[in-house]
């Protein structure tokens, strides 16, 4: 209550920037308070550029179209990349998952974003998910598909409806190595543990 009344003592468009910087996901009232009073002792040089930087990412960086990450380009740099193996396939639920597979190096093919995960009880299904757009990827091709949903009862829903949906089309579907604590997500995950996740992938039976 004492936050809240410390923030209706302030100018109104200081109140209207609290309240949308409290708009991020895990930013509380008290920490927009202080990314908002930040900002105040700040030249103006720094709000103009971190407008100019909130803009230009709603107006330049769009989906992939081929794996549906984001990217100012369609394709994006990993699709587009020759160097990459095309024939394999890391499926991951956020586009924040692929950041923390290229960091470790050690992955040389290509990705596809499903955007979530399987979770009835919160209303997403299959049919709200990128499948289609993978058993079409899939069927052009690929040889093997590696399912990298977090370790969660969603993420293994996920992989076997995959490993299901791909079965028919002769498609090897592999689930990254158990080292993944489970119940944690997979942009949280350090490095090495990753890398030796896509190494002991093992197949998903079903």
């Amino acid at each position: 209550m004492e936050k809240d009344n410390q923030i209706a003592a302030l100018p109104p468009a200081v109140q209207e920037l609290v309240h949308n910087l409290a708009g991020f996901p895990g930013v509380g009232k008290k920490t927009a308070l202080r990314m908002a009073l930040y900002v105040m002792r700040n030249p103006r040089t720094f709000a103009e550029g971190l407008a100019e930087s909130l803009l230009g990412v709603k107006d330049r960086v769009k989906f992939c179209t081929t794996c549906w990450t984001l990217s100012e380009s369609d394709p994006c740099p990993i699709c587009s990349d020759a160097r990459r193996n095309h024939s394999i396939i890391c499926v991951v639920e956020e586009a924040g998952d692929i950041l923390a597979f290229e960091r470790t190096g050690g992955w040389r093919g290509t990705y596809h974003v499903l955007g979530g995960a399987i979770a009835p009880l919160d209303g997403i299904g299959p049919e709200t998910l990128r499948m289609e757009e993978l058993r079409r990827r899939a069927s052009a091709g690929v040889s093997e598909v590696v399912v990298a949903t977090n370790a969660t009862s969603e993420g293994e829903t996920t992989a076997l409806y995959i490993s299901r949906m791909l079965k028919p089309l002769g498609v090897k579907v592999t689930r990254i190595a158990r080292g993944i604590p489970v119940g944690s997500d997979i942009e949280l995950v350090d490095d090495n543990t990753l890398q030796a996740s896509l190494k002991g992938r093992s197949e998903i039976g079903g």
